[in-house]
């Protein structure tokens, strides 16, 4: 190593505090913005350069460094995101809050071709404006140059497939294998752009759903989960539970409905405008199984499931199921158990008093 690289190589030793205090306020920056923008990645890391790579580097192509700053890798952020389109948002997030060198800055996913899929990354030539990050001990710091990579979790799983198989090696890579290498990267990359589509297809089949919930549209509606926390919005089982608290005066203690989906479709309602009917169909039965439930009690809570609850029972009893159709209804809620045929007979008795109870199929 010259004389000039050992002096580079020394600079960087007696700097690393700097560097480390950088790194800092690096990720927290970029932390805090990703979160408050409301953007899930798969991870943000850093790393300092080693002085044991610093020095392989500056062997190879020391001279062509005047300064330490010239060098703007030995801080380097890494942004790996779930879909393509998000490394372009956190491009966007970045250049709000850092300074870019554009004349540095490299968008690799237009330079390269399909057999280098994993190093379409777009890496970024940064520093930390003075308006953002001040440290008045080492006022050097917003100076100092670091490199922000962003790419996808495809692009970075074949580039780290990549560097262990073919790349920085010894021994020649036979074609054969490059060529395999190179077919995996065209898949993966057709992987990469199906994963954002199916994304952005989900996005606008949730934004029509909502739409058509509001506009009423029901029967046009697939019960799903989606359309199902939709409909729940607009609390479609509020009447009935405050008309079931009315017998107590009690109180309603909010749970998760969610459950009772699965349940749902296991009834064959297939569609909101079904849910709806449902809803209709046994509000009443339902309300006066309550009344056999909790009447003459001191109950003074009751749980939001106990509507749609009682719904499933009455209907299920409306058509025929009896008890064999109890006990699954308690076997998707519970689990498989032995108390369930216990809890379906008790239904049932109770249910005997009122006029629901269709001639059983399943006796």
């Amino acid at each position: 190593m010259d004389a000039h690289s050992e002096m580079l190589l020394n600079q960087f030793k007696d700097s690393l505090p700097k560097y480390k205090i950088m790194r800092d306020a690096v990720m927290k920056l970029l932390k805090e913005t990703i979160s408050k923008n409301g953007l899930f990645v798969s991870s943000c890391s850093s790393r300092i350069k080693t002085e044991k790579s610093l020095a392989g580097k500056l062997e190879l192509k020391g001279l062509k460094y005047r300064s330490l700053n010239d060098i703007t890798d030995l801080l380097g952020v890494r942004v790996i995101t779930f879909y393509s389109n998000e490394v372009d948002k956190i491009a966007a997030l970045a250049e709000r809050i850092f300074d870019i060198d554009w004349t540095k800055s490299v968008d690799k996913r237009k330079m390269y071709g399909s057999d280098r899929f994993g190093y379409m990354s777009l890496h970024y030539i940064c520093r930390i404006p003075k308006s953002l990050y001040k440290d008045p001990e080492n006022p050097e710091i917003n100076e100092i140059p670091f490199e922000l990579q962003m790419r996808t979790v495809l692009q970075h799983a074949w580039a780290s497939i990549y560097h262990d198989t073919g790349y920085k090696t010894d021994v020649e890579v036979p074609t054969e294998y490059l060529r395999g290498l190179a077919r995996l990267a065209g898949l993966l990359e057709i992987a990469d752009e199906e994963f954002k589509n199916i994304r952005t297809d989900l996005g606008e089949y949730r934004r029509r759903i909502r739409a058509l919930v509001k506009n009423g549209s029901f029967k046009d509606i697939p019960l799903n989960g989606d359309s199902f926390a939709n409909y729940m919005e607009l609390e479609p089982f509020s009447k009935l539970n405050e008309k079931i608290a009315s017998i107590n005066n009690a109180e309603i203690e909010q749970v998760s409905i969610r459950p009772y989906l699965e349940i749902l479709i296991g009834m064959q309602l297939k569609t909101l405008g079904d849910l709806e009917d449902f809803i209709k169909e046994s509000s009443e039965y339902a309300y006066q199984l309550a009344q056999h439930q909790i009447g003459g009690t001191d109950l003074d809570i009751i749980s939001s499931n106990i509507g749609i609850q009682n719904l499933c029972i009455a209907h299920l009893l409306k058509h025929g199921h009896g008890l064999k159709g109890l006990e699954w209804f308690y076997d998707q809620l519970y689990g498989k158990q032995p108390r369930n045929a216990q809890r379906a007979k008790r239904t049932y008795q109770q249910a005997k008093k009122l006029a629901i109870i269709k001639e059983d199929l399943n006796a």
